[in-house]
């Protein structure tokens, strides 16, 4: 039975560590973890979960294993070097329940550092945020997990449940981390995910797929321009066509629960586009890649097969074009957190207890590893983190308060979930 005096001692003990929490956290903010450059962050996290006493495991991510499970994500690099790191806590006697404390290490891109007002890697604290890459999205989120464990301790208790903490790559492009963890068989009775989340629990987000697709044309000189055809006007035609299936499939949200109320949730995003050899000839080629939702219930292979036939049409049209598209990341589906489990009230209670405030819930049109442990080991996956600003944008950044409180009340979780005993 936790008490309000075991409540009192274990929120003592983050404020007792908040600064040392907070260095930790610009430390990692400080390695730029950009895909498949993780390896240094992943040092750092391996060292601060095996100085914890944890049991440690790292491994390769497996492209071929991946392929196999039906959430698996294209694989267009090399694996070579990308890990995964799993600090597990066993306790003396397992009595309580398990769970997995799980984040991504990975950040997207800085975009032109030009643009921001200060390097995206140095991770200064400035009128209680903390800028940079990856400080919200969600490296602010990781160290709460750890931070949360700490606690727990200081306060003089053990965990009466198996902790899987998790440092999973991926998340930003394919979601194969967590997958990998998964089928590494690393499963618990309640998933937390500190995504930057605005001190609210996600109660729906989309599935997404990543393709790339190519428009091929037929050159000529510029003279000549009405005998040739243009690869790169065609592939403009080709992005309306998307559009007009993205405009469809926003038009049916209100059949899809928790989305009805959304004003566009589902978003086909043209992320990069390249195209010809030379000024002076009509481009042969163009290449766009595309970042598209699908609502929950939907399966990949389903979404996927529409979006073909939207490409196969352009072919017989007044002026045909040839636009062949290829999986190259996500083909994730979306997914629901049905309410009422005891996770998520057992989270309603503690994030109270902190906050003095109701937990609310929310649907996004972003993706968000809980698919993994919803869809594929039918586990409560409570996505759940700080208030930040600008995640993928410039001069991205974490509210240092939001994270002193969701620690506390991660902490607090950690105590009533897993149960807890009085140390020696």
């Amino acid at each position: 039975m936790i008490t309000e005096d075991h409540k009192r001692r274990i929120m003592e003990a983050v404020d007792a560590a908040f600064e040392t929490q907070l260095s930790f956290t610009q430390e990692l903010v400080r390695h730029p973890s950009l895909r498949t450059r993780e390896g240094s962050a992943q040092d750092l996290l391996h060292e601060a979960m095996a100085s914890r006493g944890l049991e440690m495991d790292r491994w390769e991510l497996d492209a071929g294993e991946l392929a196999t499970h039906p959430g698996g994500g294209a694989v267009t690099i090399s694996y070579d070097g990308v890990t995964n790191v799993v600090g597990t806590y066993r306790p003396a006697s397992e009595r309580g329940r398990s769970l997995i404390l799980n984040g991504h290490v990975d950040v997207v891109p800085e975009g032109p550092s030009e643009s921001w007002s200060r390097s995206p890697w140095d991770a200064p604290i400035i009128d209680g945020w903390m800028y940079g890459r990856g400080a919200g999205d969600m490296k602010a989120g990781l160290a709460a997990n750890l931070f949360a464990f700490d606690a727990v301790r200081a306060a003089g208790f053990e965990p009466a449940g198996r902790i899987h903490f998790q440092s999973v790559v991926e998340e930003e492009c394919t979601g194969n981390g967590s997958l990998s963890a998964l089928m590494r068989n690393y499963r618990a009775d309640a998933v937390i995910i500190p995504e930057p989340e605005d001190d609210m629990l996600v109660r729906a987000n989309v599935g997404v797929l990543w393709f790339k697709v190519r428009v091929t044309g037929n050159p000529t000189h510029p003279r000549e321009m009405n005998s040739g055809f243009n690869a790169i006007d065609a592939a403009y035609t080709t992005m309306s066509a998307l559009r007009e299936v993205e405009e469809k499939w926003n038009a049916d949200r209100g059949s899809h629960r928790y989305f009805e109320n959304l004003d566009h949730p589902i978003n086909f995003n043209f992320g990069s586009i390249a195209g010809g050899d030379w000024p002076s000839s009509v481009p042969a080629w163009c290449e766009f890649d595309v970042r598209a939702a699908l609502y929950p219930g939907i399966t990949a292979e389903a979404a996927w097969t529409e979006l073909q036939e939207c490409l196969a049409q352009l072919a017989g049209g007044e002026v045909p074009i040839s636009a062949v598209a290829t999986k190259t990341g996500f083909f994730s589906e979306g997914y629901v957190l049905e309410p009422g489990s005891e996770a998520e009230a057992l989270l309603e209670r503690t994030h109270r207890h902190v906050y003095g405030r109701e937990l609310e819930s929310f649907t996004t049109p972003g993706y968000l590893d809980g698919r993994v442990f919803s869809l594929y080991a039918d586990t409560p996956a409570l996505v759940y983190g700080p208030v930040s600003e600008a995640i993928h944008g410039f001069d991205e950044r974490v509210s240092v308060e939001s994270v002193r409180s969701i620690t506390k009340s991660i902490a607090l979780f950690i105590a009533e979930w897993c149960g807890i005993d009085e140390r020696p």
